[in-house]
């Protein structure tokens, strides 16, 4: 594959020509010339932003040069794919994700990147690493929340991943040669504080009333094995099972986000949850929806436990996370359980439990000498 860079040629006016230098493997070299030229020596302002949009152009060029190149090395013949929507493909991948809890970010994003645009449409071809910087700096720099604010940075990373992953599933299914998410690089994540229930806080959750029964039962099953809202609702009485060996109950599952495949030990007491058992190829917590209007009587089922904390489903994850960790579980294990690939992931909970220690430390009586 060859690579390609940018020179510039020396003119008689003071000028320099932008032109494209093929290196091929074997040594062979190929020129190209650009009809783009820069001043040598700007004096003026006008002349150093001409410069600067020329060989931003130049760059353009190159970069969709060597795009050809990658489609001939790869066989990626097919350059009408290249020149489908982004934003049409983003849409269809947002639609696949309806029923599970990423949908309102998936949505939320499209409708940003919609707005980004302002009207015009966007090739896969166009989708390249100076594009996605510029979408990064709108994502956190531009007044787009509907108070005319700046989003939180984790939004606006969340925001930002989003794209990416819809570049990478582009790459799997070859519409584009490369993944160009990967060259650029991502927004930095702000510790945050991961709002949790304590096991006192629990106990009054199971004694309060919830006006739907089956999102009750389905927060707390996911607070006592920690599956996030997608696998507690796609999950089916067939993921449950009984192991000989280990005399205890476990599911088989694939993770709606990762798409892995996990074998997670349950105690009895989260299958207190779940109700009668049914056939296998029945979903467990049938009738489970994701809405605005259930997140609502989830909060005042909170509210109704006495508890003045800002709950979401999610924090059913984080409670049973903190209460492994709270109960002296290796982290290693908690890990595991959660079903987490790097362990960075798991240790943001560890901070958790070390603010607690903190907490409990700075409660001690100051001693009188």
């Amino acid at each position: 594959m060859a690579s390609i860079s940018i020179r510039e040629r020396a003119l008689k006016d003071g000028k320099s020509r932008l032109v494209l230098d093929y290196y091929f493997p074997g040594g062979k070299r190929k020129t190209e010339k650009l009809d783009i030229s820069v001043v040598d020596k700007p004096t003026t302002r006008e002349e150093r932003e001409t410069n600067k949009t020329n060989r931003q152009l130049a760059e353009a060029i190159r970069a969709k040069r060597l795009l050809e190149n990658q489609n001939k090395q790869y066989g990626f013949t097919n350059t009408q794919k290249l020149q489908s929507s982004f934003p049409d493909y983003f849409k269809k991948q947002t639609e696949e994700r309806r029923r599970t809890g990423s949908y309102g970010n998936w949505l939320s994003t499209y409708q940003i990147l919609l707005k980004f645009l302002n009207g015009k449409d966007l090739t896969f071809e166009e989708v390249d690493t100076n594009f996605l910087e510029k979408f990064k700096k709108h994502l956190l720099e531009a007044r787009i929340t509907k108070s005319n604010t700046r989003l939180a940075q984790n939004s606006a990373l969340s925001y930002f991943n989003k794209v990416k992953a819809a570049l990478n599933q582009a790459f799997d299914e070859k519409i584009i040669p490369d993944k160009v998410g990967q060259r650029v690089k991502s927004i930095k994540e702000q510790d945050t504080h991961r709002e949790y229930l304590t096991l006192e806080e629990l106990k009054k959750l199971i004694d309060a009333e919830c006006e739907i029964e089956i999102l009750k039962n389905a927060f707390l099953f996911s607070a006592a094995t920690g599956l996030r809202w997608s696998d507690v609702n796609a999950l089916t009485w067939a993921n449950i099972e009984y192991s000989d060996e280990l005399k205890c109950n476990q599911l088989r599952f694939t993770q709606q986000k990762t798409k892995g495949v996990e074998l997670l030990p349950i105690s009895d007491q989260a299958l207190t949850f779940t109700g009668e058992r049914c056939k296998d190829d029945e979903r467990v917590f049938k009738g489970l929806k994701y809405s605005a209007w259930h997140n609502i009587k989830l909060a005042q089922w909170v509210m109704r436990a006495g508890i003045k904390k800002n709950i979401s489903f999610h924090c059913a994850r984080h409670t049973y996370a903190t209460l492994m960790l709270t109960h002296n579980v290796d982290i290693f294990t908690v890990s595991k359980l959660l079903g987490h690939r790097n362990l960075k992931t798991t240790q943001i909970y560890a901070k958790v439990i070390d603010r607690r220690k903190v907490e409990a430390v700075n409660q001690l009586p100051t001693f009188n000498f």
